[in-house]
């Protein structure tokens, strides 16, 4: 009796981790909003890392090959549509085809992109950056992009970059 309970417990086990499993690739948002000190409500992905777009890209992906491993792009799920978290809107959510061929998820037609510094929820080292191939910006739930706010402290600087242009040593 107790090998065939043994046996029975070790099946249920299994049963139960492959439904566990099963229900954690397909739970829960791709992308949701976070408030940032720096930024207020921003977009960010289900880490809570924060969640950016390439301004010069307008229809078109320009951020692949190198830049792409600086610059992930959000991959919608293979099968079904990417979830969205509370506070999101539906109508602005959609997906873009790469160049490679996968399907990349935007958020009102901005595709989306991590930054590879941002390790921990709520970093956000690649607001502002600018390179050869345009800047990179936080975006608002409301599908706008989300320049940082300036400070009005006296004797402190603006975070603002875009004045700037860096290579990142990728030449993008």
């Amino acid at each position: 009796m107790t090998k065939r309970f043994a046996c029975r417990g070790v099946a249920f086990v299994a049963i139960a981790t492959l439904g566990v499993g099963t229900a954690l690739a397909v739970a829960g948002p791709i992308i949701k909003r976070s408030r940032n000190p720096k930024l207020g409500m921003i977009v960010v992905d289900a880490q809570g890392r924060t969640l950016y777009h390439l301004t010069s890209e307008r229809g078109t992906i320009r951020c692949s090959g190198a830049c792409a491993t600086a610059w992930p792009p959000v991959l919608a799920p293979k099968k079904g549509k990417p979830a969205l978290g509370p506070g999101l809107l539906a109508s602005k959510l959609g997906t873009i085809k790469r160049p490679d061929g996968k399907v990349q998820v935007t958020y009102n037609k901005f595709p989306l992109y991590r930054y590879y510094l941002d390790r921990k929820r709520g970093q956000a080292k690649g607001e502002g950056l600018t390179l050869t191939t345009g800047a990179w910006y936080a975006i608002s739930p409301a599908g706008r992009i989300v320049k940082p706010r300036p400070s009005t402290s006296p004797g402190s600087t603006n975070s603002t970059t875009t004045g700037t242009t860096t290579s990142g040593g990728y030449g993008y």
